[in-house]
């Protein structure tokens, strides 16, 4: 049976320091302070100097880069807080790695976010707490209850007083649709579609944009950039359709790769992230670059969980 006492413990491993440490500041707690290390061969070493018996626990770890050593970090915690007897465990994963692996697109591939999930269930995760998952049904894999929160109402406050008529939001490609309408409803604005065919992996090919875009402002919506092909393609089909300016936003920003020199490179006026994942200070002190706190969100969210009290504010807000 799972129980929590009436105690709050907050934890977190090398992933996403700062935002544990913005969270504790909200929550007015301390960051209990986990050694988290490695081995000489690079097994990972975790140690928990105080108790956690009976308390509600709270990890904070993205699964971001370096992916695998922040997921075995994560779930080694996880273990090592489930035998030291915590009351109850949650997860927050304000990232979720390998939620582009949701289904069998090809035959033999694997489903690797459902393997992630049960990995998380079987090393003791009571619940898991994450923001804007890349396939919202991935919820359904997991065997514990999982609280999703949304990032777009955090870039929409940001983007709202700078939007007027002459603004136009976008989905960067199909499967971005509903969640580009979700926000244009959000800032009451029209809405348009960049339609893009991948011929192969990592090589895309702009097709057409389905919309008015001319003498527009345009705000490109996605939940994650990894290497910005897609959106630097994509700003680049709206300005050759007559788009007036381009500007970009995101729940993660994972940019990795080429990512950064893409971004610089596009037209692209400015780009703004959530700090769901810790961006390094070479882009976060760019002036092309905007870095929005999640902090209150999830502290307020793991008030809510702790308190046993319903999240539907957050979800409405």
């Amino acid at each position: 049976m799972i129980t929590h006492g009436n105690e709050i413990e907050i934890l977190c491993g090398n992933s996403n320091r700062p935002l544990a440490e913005a969270v504790a500041k909200e929550l007015k707690l301390p960051l209990s302070e986990a050694e988290v290390g490695k081995f000489s061969d690079g097994e990972i070493s975790i140690t928990l100097p105080q108790t956690v018996r009976g308390k509600d626990v709270f990890i904070i770890q993205s699964t971001s880069s370096p992916v695998n050593d922040n997921l075995m970090e994560l779930l080694i915690m996880i273990d090592a807080c489930k035998r030291a007897s915590a009351g109850r465990i949650t997860a927050v994963i304000p990232y979720f790695g390998y939620a582009r692996q949701d289904r069998k697109a090809r035959p033999r591939d694997p489903i690797t976010a459902k393997l992630v999930a049960d990995m998380l269930t079987v090393a003791g995760a009571d619940r898991v707490m994450t923001m804007d998952l890349h396939a919202a049904q991935i919820q359904g894999f997991f065997e514990i209850p999982v609280d999703h929160l949304y990032g777009a109402p955090l870039l929409a406050k940001y983007y709202k007083n700078k939007m007027d008529e002459n603004w136009t939001v976008v989905s960067p490609d199909v499967g971005s649709v509903g969640r580009a309408r979700n926000f244009a409803t959000r800032v009451n604005a029209s809405l348009a579609i960049v339609d893009k065919r991948r011929p192969k992996a990592n090589a895309i090919e702009v097709m057409n944009v389905v919309g008015d875009v001319q003498g527009k402002t345009c705000l490109m919506v996605d939940d994650m950039i990894d290497t910005a092909g897609t959106i630097c393609q994509g700003a680049e089909a709206l300005i050759k359709n007559g788009a007036k300016e381009v500007y970009a936003c995101c729940t993660h920003g994972v940019l990795s790769g080429p990512a950064f020199k893409r971004l610089l490179d596009s037209p692209i006026k400015e780009l703004a992230v959530l700090d769901t994942i810790n961006i390094p200070e070479e882009i976060k002190n760019h002036p092309k670059f905007k870095i929005l706190p999640t902090a209150k969100t999830i502290a307020r969210a793991i008030s809510v969980i702790f308190s046993d009290t319903s999240l539907s504010a957050i979800y409405e807000d």
